[in-house]
């Protein structure tokens, strides 16, 4: 019977709280004086208790501060003995990994192009006349391109992205006369069949 009366106490004191912070006036439940008493006692409390912890906590610091000494001396010699040992390991390790490295090396296999890029394809008149007239793959029809263009210096002086085209590859980039390398392979795959 008394913890039911504890109970109740506790939770109507709750239900009040929520309803003062809710109007925001403190004179409808305690009628002003008996709010602003148990506020001060309340603050009273928590004072004493605050300063009690700070002294237990000053105790247990100084406490912890004479451990720490002792454990930091015995940390500093175990720490010199310590890494003597770890150079020679580390020594060891590394031999051990050059001889992983090797292994892998042999086991690597040349990487296979796609079958799709190296078939042969021809070219059309226009193109026929900076690459050749014969049946070649993708790649080497835009690798030969690119030699054209070294060759007579096409490629734009400011922007090298761009290509200048003379006479024989306005006829391939579909008369323009500067093409960025992007729209170059687009305008070249046009050409091919």
């Amino acid at each position: 019977m008394h913890f039911f009366l504890l109970f109740s106490h506790f939770f109507l004191d709750k239900v009040r709280k929520l309803i003062i912070m809710n109007l925001g006036k403190q004179t409808l439940l305690y009628g002003g004086t008996m709010a602003k008493k148990k506020k001060a006692t309340r603050k009273k409390a928590t004072k004493k208790k605050a300063t009690k912890k700070k002294a237990t906590r000053k105790k247990v610091a100084k406490k912890k501060k004479a451990t720490k000494k002792k454990a930091t001396k015995k940390k500093a010699t175990k720490k010199k003995a310590t890494k003597k040992k770890a150079t020679k390991k580390k020594a060891t390790k590394k031999k051990a990994t050059k001889k992983k490295a090797t292994k892998k090396k042999k086991t690597k296999t040349k990487r296979k192009p796609n079958p799709a890029f190296m078939k042969p394809l021809t070219p059309s008149s226009q193109l026929a006349e900076v690459v050749g007239s014969k049946a070649i793959p993708r790649t080497e029809v835009v690798k030969k391109v690119w030699a054209y263009i070294r060759k007579h210096g096409l490629q734009d002086s400011k922007n090298r992205r761009n290509i200048n085209a003379d006479a024989k590859l306005k006829a391939v980039f579909g008369g323009k006369k500067t093409v960025s390398m992007f729209e170059m392979t687009k305008h070249i795959s046009k050409h091919l069949k």
